[in-house]
């Protein structure tokens, strides 16, 4: 009976003498209080969120905009720039993964489960509904395929490589925290030690579980819809939070085994799954319509690249960029801590031109290939098949994959396949999601304390469910869209930073 009791002693030890006690109360805290609002006062929660979105989309708008294209020119420079050979540690130090692996797990983390639930439902809703084209035309299906490029290609990526840049480089190089106020560092110094750096890593903490809690929901959402085509379970928010509850548990359980080990094999699992299901579609479905859309697509993203960066809608009452490329934008940036400081931990030893061309360029490929493949074989059903997937889309979202899946061969068996990649998609989001709040709330240790692994892990799982309680999607996207304004202020400081950082390597070489 001894064992049991010295363990829990010995967990709530290491906690007590690894976390950092201003930030792990102050983002506890309002996490906290933001389960308890939304799960008891649900009606008020959901009229706050309403008028939350409303008010950020409808006044920072132009905002998101132009920072989030000035983020996409600041790394294209960088690309470019004399700074590439500059290793992230010492001048000798090689990677501690492989590139496969190193891919695998910032690919799973970065996009994953929010690129499975999309990847039918927004060509078809840009299709039906498109920014500027008139509905259901060659235009508007052109239109479908190139704007979401937009919204999953390089922009998301070059936020994401901004933060985990800076995270990175300020770690391995200046043994500084692993910890958002570490960007703050180059241009604040020794300050960031109090206030400034607690208050800006409780703050990430807060984004980086508003933004994951995101994609739970999400998660939740189509997991549901694929039980409910599969079996007898029917689709109610009551049932997606059993789904949370559960499928949490064995989140937190990989991420108490660390990175090396869980988090790594379930990453390339993930990988693995998602080709499979990619080629099935591939080789079953219209193969020569989904290369046309991949190619076609390209071309159009490239050609319109920079009109679309800068461009706001200020038509009377439209409200697409808002539900669309505003939600997105600010969805990244709400990620950039959990992803960038994630992708900082595992790229010891990569060159600053690997680390910037890898992150931005490959998962951007990828992500186009899976709007050609699953987005293009949903708009050929609609426009040359038996038609009619489209209302069925716009009537429940989470039901695309599944619904796209029953006009190929084999549908069962995929349906399966595809709730089994959302599984492990959820499980790979929830865990390194939690595990970078971990590092956060415990100073910036790389191996944080178990008992906190196990708070922040329960907390997402918690927050998902209350955002989805209160509100379903516009909730979702109230709490990304929110979380990412003041976010976008760290992501300016940290080019700032960036910048004064290299100019001092350069001057030291």
């Amino acid at each position: 009976m001894t064992r049991p009791i010295t363990r829990i002693q010995a967990i709530l030890r290491e906690w007590r003498d690894g976390v950092n006690p201003p930030v792990f109360f102050a983002a506890a805290a309002f996490n906290i209080a933001l389960i308890v609002f939304a799960g008891v006062w649900t009606d008020t929660a959901r009229e706050v969120f309403q008028t939350t979105l409303k008010f950020v989309t409808q006044t920072f708008g132009w905002y998101y905009i132009l920072t989030t294209a000035g983020f996409l020119v600041f790394v294209l420079w960088l690309v470019s720039s004399r700074y590439g050979k500059i290793r992230l540690g010492k001048p000798d130090e090689r990677p501690e993964y492989s590139r496969f692996a190193w891919l695998a797990m910032l690919f799973a983390a970065g996009m994953g489960m929010g690129l499975v639930f999309w990847g039918v439902a927004e060509p078809l809703n840009h299709f039906y509904i498109p920014p500027t084209a008139s509905p259901r035309t060659d235009d508007a299906a052109r239109e479908a395929i190139y704007f979401s490029y937009f919204h999953w290609g390089l922009h998301p990526w070059a936020v994401y490589v901004i933060f985990g840049l800076g995270i990175a480089l300020l770690h391995f190089r200046y043994d500084l925290p692993l910890a958002p106020r570490s960007l703050l560092y180059p241009l604040f110094g020794k300050r960031v030690d109090g206030w400034l750096g607690h208050g800006t890593d409780a703050f990430c903490t807060v984004g980086t579980l508003l933004g994951v809690a995101t994609s739970l929901g999400l998660g939740a959402m189509q997991i549901n819809a694929g039980l409910s085509r599969l079996t007898d379970i029917g689709y109610a928010t009551a049932n997606q939070i059993w789904i949370i509850t559960l499928i949490t548990m064995v989140a937190t359980t990989s991420t108490v085994s660390g990175v090396s080990r869980g988090i790594k094999y379930l990453s390339i699992t993930n990988v693995a799954f998602m080709w499979l299901v990619l080629g099935f579609v591939f080789l079953t479905g219209p193969t020569e319509y989904q290369l046309h859309t991949l190619i076609g697509g390209l071309g159009d993203y490239v050609q319109h690249l920079a009109q679309i960066s800068v461009w706001v809608d200020s038509r009377a009452q439209s409200d697409w960029q808002e539900n669309w490329t505003l939600f997105f934008w600010g969805w990244w940036i709400s990620w950039s801590p959990f992803v960038g400081i994630f992708v900082a931990r595992i790229s010891r030893g990569r060159t600053v031109r690997e680390f910037v061309f890898f992150v931005l360029v490959v998962p951007t490929l990828i992500n186009f290939l899976w709007f050609a493949v699953f987005g293009g074989t949903a708009l050929y059903v609609e426009r040359y098949g038996e038609g009619g997937l489209t209302q069925a889309v716009l009537q429940n979202v989470a039901m695309s994959l599944h619904l796209l899946l029953e006009h190929l061969p084999w549908t069962e068996l995929m349906q399966w396949m595809g709730l089994a990649l959302v599984i492990i998609f959820f499980i790979t989001s929830s865990d390194s999601g939690s595990f970078v709040d971990d590092m956060v709330t415990s100073g910036g240790n790389p191996n944080p304390p178990v008992a906190n692994r196990i708070f922040w892990g329960v907390s997402e799982g918690a927050a998902a469910a209350v955002l989805l309680l209160a509100g379903g999607l516009k909730a979702l996207q109230a709490a990304s869209i929110s979380a990412g304004l003041p976010q976008s202020l760290l992501l300016i400081f940290a080019c700032v930073g960036l910048v004064k950082v290299f100019r001092q390597e350069t001057l030291r070489q």
